[in-house]
């Protein structure tokens, strides 16, 4: 079969995440610029090449404060690591329309394995005749695991942030012409 290319339709697709804010609460976030590409064999995504990058200077949890710490050296480091970046090393169908994706993160300057747990929403054609395929991706990782240590104790017990964070991704991929 031949490879087939697919890119992001943008504009339809999101990349997120939620930490526990002072240990009752979450905070949520996104990435307002990212990219995700795949490469498959025919229109099956069984062992899809995936790769997915943010720019890290496009953090967003609708507080410009907590966004410019985030960028900061405390966290993200933005001016030192523009890039987060995410290589499949696996994408297995795990039955009744699930996959299980595994890849090499890196963030932060450090890479480490992370898995997702994502649900193929199937393949359609637009009513402009572009051929896309929909999922739905959720996973969990622990920040501490890239560096990102900064925390503050809390006066009640327990600290500011978690050190879980939860991901989830809406994304809609175009069939690319060969």
């Amino acid at each position: 079969m031949a490879t087939i290319k697919w890119a992001l339709d943008p504009t339809h697709s999101e990349i997120g995440f939620k930490v526990k804010h002072l240990m009752f609460t979450n905070v949520s976030g996104s990435f307002k610029t990212f990219s995700v590409t795949a490469e498959t064999d025919g229109d099956n995504f069984n062992n899809a090449k995936v790769e997915f990058s943010a720019d890290t200077d496009s953090i967003s949890t609708n507080n410009e404060q907590r966004d410019e710490h985030l960028k900061a050296a405390d966290f993200f480091d933005a001016a030192s690591f523009p890039k987060i970046t995410f290589n499949a090393t696996h994408f297995a169908d795990a039955g009744n329309g699930n996959f299980e994706l595994t890849g090499d993160l890196n963030m932060h300057g450090v890479v480490h394995p992370v898995k997702l747990d994502v649900e193929f929403g199937g393949i359609v054609k637009d009513p402009w005749g572009n051929i896309k395929a929909g999922f739905s991706a959720t996973g969990k990782l622990n920040r501490k695991d890239f560096g990102l240590n900064w925390n503050a104790a809390l006066e009640t017990g327990g600290v500011m942030v978690s050190e879980e964070v939860k991901i989830h991704a809406e994304l809609q991929l175009v069939k690319q012409a060969s």
